[in-house]
């Protein structure tokens, strides 16, 4: 395959680039910055130096043309300005923005943008949708914490056993991208733990979404947190179930769900440090009085991006969705 990235410079471009450079099935041909366009790759991503001789093109188009699959990698409302021509020129897009996450009415409410090259795509959660991925010429990756939120209760939630979840996440700040804000200020940051959008924070859109087509009236509350490091999404889901089941039900209804899924491993306990560069999601199950609490931990660069974008390309070009992947955690 022939790959190309448009917005390469950031943290999901980067982390694209560190991947594919050993995926045995993809060669990338084009990786567009505006700012350092004509620079080599490896001058602004140090640790991709003897990985790459390209150098960064602008993001026209017409320079991928050559591509076979082209991810878009850019801030909200700018893959909309790439998608609809990439599509006409025969190529196939995974969109890493929140540009076609949402139904075109409910996206321009939250992003408070007017959508102006909306198509529809498929939403890119490969374990829910691996059957329509294959067909599709468009995926729209999941944000980060939709992707550990959904990933923890959706067993649940297909067999409509939820009457309320409380998503609880904290997140490294690599999640708020590469530019420096006061927020992102290392002693405004540092030995904190810092909620912010409480109430309000836009991927709450996607759960409902995604989740309310597993189990119409589930009721669902979020609150995302950061803390101090770089990389990783701990979700704590507070589940209230119709009824009692066991710890060997749960388990059970889990591994059921996840039996063809390489990438989510039900484990003992979770920690972020079990999952840290990897594409793998960790879940564990905790049965507790008037409520379960499912833990999910994921690397919020890889597999709440980059990584599982390449996993849901290498659905859409017919290849084994964990070839690339297929590596171990780095721990400690």
């Amino acid at each position: 395959m022939k790959v190309g990235i448009i917005g390469a410079s950031g943290y999901t471009g980067s982390e694209l680039l560190r991947i594919l450079a050993n995926h045995p099935e993809a060669e990338v041909t084009a990786a567009s910055s505006r700012r350092y366009e004509g620079k080599e790759i490896w001058k602004v991503h140090r640790f991709l130096k003897g990985f790459y001789d390209l150098k960064f093109c602008s993001p026209e188009t017409d320079n991928f043309s050559d591509c076979d699959v082209v991810f878009t990698a850019v801030p909200h409302g700018e893959a909309m300005k790439y998608v609809p021509k990439l599509l006409e020129m025969g190529m196939k897009v995974v969109d890493i923005s929140a540009d076609y996450r949402l139904d075109r009415e409910t996206y321009e409410r939250v992003y408070g943008k007017k959508h102006e090259g909306y198509v529809d795509a498929v939403y890119g959660l490969t374990e829910l949708y691996r059957e329509k991925i294959k067909k599709a010429n468009l995926v729209a990756n999941p944000g980060c914490y939709p992707t550990g939120t959904i990933l923890a209760v959706a067993p649940l939630a297909e067999l409509e056993l939820i009457e309320r979840v409380v998503f609880d996440c904290k997140s490294g700040i690599t999640g708020a991208g590469e530019s420096p804000s006061a927020f992102t200020h290392y002693p405004n940051l540092h030995e904190a733990v810092v909620p912010y959008k409480i109430t309000e924070h836009r991927h709450y859109y996607e759960m409902v979404q995604e989740l309310g087509k597993l189990q119409n009236d589930i009721k669902i509350s979020f609150t995302p947190q950061v803390f101090p490091g770089s990389r990783g999404i701990l979700t704590n889901a507070h589940v209230f179930l119709r009824g009692e089941l066991s710890r060997e039900e749960l388990y059970s209804i889990y591994e059921k769900f996840y039996a063809e899924c390489f990438f989510v491993r039900l484990q003992d306990e979770v920690k972020l440090s079990q999952v840290r560069g990897s594409n793998f999601c960790d879940i564990s199950i905790h049965p507790g009085g008037d409520r379960v609490v499912v833990i999910s931990a994921i690397d919020n660069l890889v597999k709440g991006a980059s990584g599982q974008a390449i996993q849901n390309m290498n659905v859409m070009m017919g290849f084994d969705e964990a070839i690339g992947l297929r590596y171990p955690p780095l721990f400690p």
